[in-house]
């Protein structure tokens, strides 16, 4: 009998581990009828916040409004300019859009695939009010780099829970991180999900009464922003609570798997991602090999029952509804050629290890 197809990602297999306390919580929260800005949620958010090393984390609805929100927090609206990259999941570059400022978008580093920090010097204007630095598949940006540029940097941190750079963890290197909870995420909820995590006063207040309507602190009957509906509500938090205590074993299961794969692969034609630098601490949301004849290698792979994925086949530049920003092909040469070389091996916690054999035999017979 052929064996299941490996997927990229396996969340069915972490429902019996939390099965009979979500269970719990869900009964919980249901016979109180406490589903929004309750006591689930306030637990989460000081729970989070003391995770990131932060004084504050705010839920919000996900993790594009998570974006969306610091940066108006920040003042940030139309008129203003953006610096982010075009190699990241177009909800970074939708938020800074949503505030009604233009995004910049600059290349990558294509050793790390992170935003290349002599670019964005590069690109600063008079206009420029903030960067958005994407930690992408779970790696640390250059934010000491990035922190000289004499903007705020605004953290996209939703590929990289955990994470750390020197002594600190993503979400408090910028003037704040932003994070989202998709299920797939290193730490995901059952649904959507985000929060803001920041040591600033002013701004995690902004973003407090942001997300319910521009609402004075205490008082949701009076409004001093132009807000809108953007909470986590407590279902959620209650279950972001529950995985916040295996996230740092799911991440260690994640390096484990990366590390395997360094070992297995190193002697293919194919380019593995670059081990953790001195200071800083991947967690490996995702395992992304540099393949030559990507569509076919992963096609494949297919064949063999190994699910692999594409971050990100097209960049946000060369996207039909991004044409207005004016850039073209060949405009951002190391982020054209990560896009087209992009490949995404199966790396979630729970993975076994001959899951992991299946992957690196699979390859060997289709790249030796």
């Amino acid at each position: 009998m052929a064996e299941d197809p490996l997927p990229l990602f396996n969340l069915r297999r972490q429902w019996p581990i939390l099965r009979e306390e979500a269970v719990a919580t869900f009964e919980q929260i249901a016979a109180a009828g406490a589903f929004s800005l309750g006591e689930e949620l306030e637990a989460f958010e000081a729970e989070w916040a003391a995770y990131c090393g932060t004084r504050h984390a705010v839920g919000v609805a996900n993790g594009t409004v998570a974006i969306e929100l610091a940066l108006r927090g920040l003042g940030v609206g139309p008129g203003d300019e953006v610096i982010t990259v075009a190699h990241t999941f177009v909800a970074t570059v939708e938020a800074i859009a949503a505030t009604g400022a233009r995004p910049v978008l600059v290349d990558i580093d294509p050793a790390t695939r992170c935003i290349d920090p002599a670019a964005a010097r590069a690109a600063m204007g008079p206009r420029t009010t903030a960067v958005v630095a994407v930690h992408l598949y779970g790696r640390p940006a250059p934010m000491d780099e990035l922190g000289a540029l004499g903007v705020p940097v605004i953290e996209d941190a939703a590929q990289a829970h955990g994470a750390t750079l020197g002594a600190r963890r993503v979400g408090s290197l910028g003037t704040a991180g932003c994070f989202s909870f998709y299920p797939t995420k290193n730490l995901g909820a059952m649904g959507d999900g985000g929060a803001v995590v920041t040591d600033d006063d002013d701004l995690a207040a902004a973003v407090r009464s942001l997300r319910h309507h521009g609402a004075a602190p205490g008082d949701a009957n009076h409004h001093v922003r132009c807000g809108g509906t953007e909470r986590l509500d407590n279902l959620q938090a209650a279950i972001l609570r529950l995985k916040l205590r295996r996230l740092d074993s799911d991440n260690e299961h994640r390096r484990w798997i990366a590390d395997r794969y360094r070992e297995a692969l190193a002697d293919l034609p194919l380019g593995l991602p670059p081990d953790d630098e001195p200071e800083g601490h991947a967690v490996h949301h995702l395992f992304v090999a540099d393949v030559n004849e990507r569509d076919r290698v992963r096609a494949a792979l297919r064949k063999s029952g190994v699910l692999a994925g594409v971050h990100y086949p097209t960049p946000v530049h060369l996207q039909p509804g991004w044409r207005w920003l004016g850039l073209r092909a060949g405009d951002l040469p190391a982020t054209e050629r990560a896009s087209a070389r992009a490949l995404s091996l199966p790396c979630f916690p729970g993975m076994y290890e001959e899951e992991k054999d299946r992957v690196v035999e699979a390859l060997r017979r289709i790249l030796a």
